[in-house]
């Protein structure tokens, strides 16, 4: 009770989901844990995914939890509050450091600034971690890899990701210090203990996604836990430029990566994140075993398993906006059943593969993967199952999200990182090439207008991150008047303002004022090209 209380003071998120009549018991996701209620009204009869003995503070956490529900939310079948958090308030004071630094990097920018700043970023990320805000803390991480891959001449820094950590900072902060805005520990992050050691968990494997970092080739295995309701990431990475088939038979635990990948993994030694990352205890390897999935995954639970796409599209309208949202692995994905596949189409350009999916009620979905070298089977094995080469198949699991319209008014978009198909679980970023040749069944549309205008204010505005505001050329500000003006014709009068605003306060506001107005011009370009 005692942890429990030092929790409550300090503030955590919880998610509430009431019983339903498809699934009747009642469960409370926290940072580090699951509790379910078994049995009404009797404590004697709960359950959570943490060790016996390591996290018992998570019942008191848990009860506390759908009180406040009760009381700001009654009867609301599915719901996040914020519980506690008195010194929470007070933790926002950490935040200046990293806006500070933000502002540093802001001015200066990525092609301007030394090695000097590490100590800089050091003293930020201390501060940040002695006051528990997980979420700008990662942020502040994010923000440093970016900057050291610019100095090392990377290929993995991207200007509009630099800036994108710039303006998250500032997003959180001002949200957390709004009364009205988002619970303030989700937009924090929690106090909780970084890493929670699970029970004996049954993980169902979903697929892998394979991506080159530099001479590094990362996995990432994602894994259904079922009982807690949520997915984790696994993630491994090996250096050399091994590719996709390659990397399927190196080892992890007892198995392989394609093992893993494709199957049902019973564990004892597994230790959760707060961010719904695992991994496998060091000395416990032998209590895990592997075996292959028939890809049942109608068993899944409600929140992982999509039979409506109409009912997916509700949800992630009601999602809070991205850079502010919880920095949580694998939110995002689901295992999509499809009743049909209603066309597939290559775009030669993109080197991307585009098949339009229905569900029982013929609401549609777009499945677009695009080629990679990491893992160059990808296409050729997606447009195989999809085409019914390998069995009928029943399940897409990937990253769900919208798009502006879609194909064939698809407005939901899946990520491909496996399949359902027959009888077994197919992992396309582990197949090896086949050779074949895809077809090119469409030529790749223009960009619309308004994506257009979008993505050119964005990428002005992450130029200014790049270069830093002290160091921007003397035709920048007639392109940011340029842009703005192309923004109001197509009647995006408040992201042009903050463009005209943006450009005034550089010239003749204070330093603060540029700041503050570059982030405000970032923020909404960023999120109407989200949204549009």
């Amino acid at each position: 009770m005692s942890a429990a209380r030092r929790t409550e003071r300090a503030g955590y998120t919880a998610r509430i989901r009431r019983a339903t009549p498809a699934e009747p018991v009642p469960q409370v996701e926290l940072p580090t844990a699951t509790v379910r209620f078994l049995v009404p009204g009797d404590l004697g009869f709960v359950h959570t995914d943490a060790v016996a003995g390591s996290r018992d503070d998570v019942i008191a956490l848990a009860v506390w939890a759908f009180r406040v529900a009760d009381e700001l939310h009654p009867g609301v079948p599915d719901v996040r509050v914020d519980v506690g958090g008195q010194a929470v308030a007070g933790a926002v004071a950490g935040l200046e450091r990293a806006l500070t630094l933000a502002g540093t990097v802001l001015r200066e920018g990525a092609a301007h600034l030394g090695q000097g700043l590490e100590a800089t970023v050091a003293d930020v990320s201390r501060h940040l971690e002695a006051g528990g805000l997980r979420w700008p803390l990662l942020a502040v991480g994010d923000l440093a890899e970016q900057l050291a891959a610019y100095r090392d001449r990377a290929a993995h820094y991207r200007p509009e990701l630099l800036a994108g950590h710039l303006a998250e900072l500032h997003a959180r902060h001002r949200a957390a210090t709004r009364q009205d805005a988002a619970p303030r520990s989700s937009v924090l992050g929690t106090t909780e203990a970084a890493e929670t050691p699970l029970r004996r968990a049954r993980l169902e494997a979903l697929g892998c996604r394979v991506r080159a970092l530099g001479d590094r080739r990362i996995a990432e295995i994602y894994l259904a836990h079922a009982d807690a309701a949520m997915v984790l990431v696994l993630r491994r990475q090996w250096e050399g430029d091994d590719d996709g088939a390659a990397l399927a038979r190196r080892r992890i635990a007892t198995s392989t990566l394609a093992g893993l990948a494709a199957g049902t993994v019973v564990t004892e030694s597994a230790v959760r994140s707060a961010s719904r990352t695992v991994r496998l205890a060091t000395g416990r390897v032998s209590r895990t075993e592997v075996s292959a999935s028939r890809g049942d995954w109608d068993a899944l639970p409600p929140s992982l398993k999509v039979t409506d796409l109409a009912v997916l599209g509700r949800e992630l309208d009601a999602l809070p906006l991205r850079p502010v949202r919880p920095r949580v692995e694998a939110e995002l994905v689901r295992a999509v059943a499809i009743a049909g596949v209603e066309s597939i189409a290559y775009a030669p350009g993109d080197q991307r593969l585009d098949a339009v999916v229905a569900d029982r009620a013929g609401n549609l979905a777009t499945v677009s993967a695009t080629h990679a070298a990491a893992a160059p089977g990808r296409l050729d094995a997606l447009a195989a199952v999809l085409a019914g080469e390998e069995g009928e198949p029943r399940f897409v699991s990937g990253v769900v999200g919208r798009a502006g319209g879609g194909r064939a008014g698809a407005g939901i978009v899946i990520e491909p990182i496996g399949l359902a198909a027959g009888d077994r679980v197919i992992v396309p970023d582990l197949r090896p090439a086949t050779g074949g040749t895809l077809t090119p069944t469409w030529d790749e549309e223009p960009e619309p207008p308004l994506t257009a205008a979008l993505t050119h204010a964005r990428a002005l505005l992450a130029e200014a991150a790049h270069h830093g505001l002290s160091h921007l050329p003397p035709t920048y500000d007639t392109r940011l008047d340029a842009a703005a003006h192309r923004l109001t014709a197509l009647g995006l009068h408040r992201v042009a303002a903050a463009l005209t605003a943006f450009a005034s306060a550089r010239t003749t506001g204070s330093a603060e004022a540029a700041d503050q107005t570059w982030a405000d011009a970032y923020l909404r370009a960023e999120i109407a090209l989200e949204l549009s």
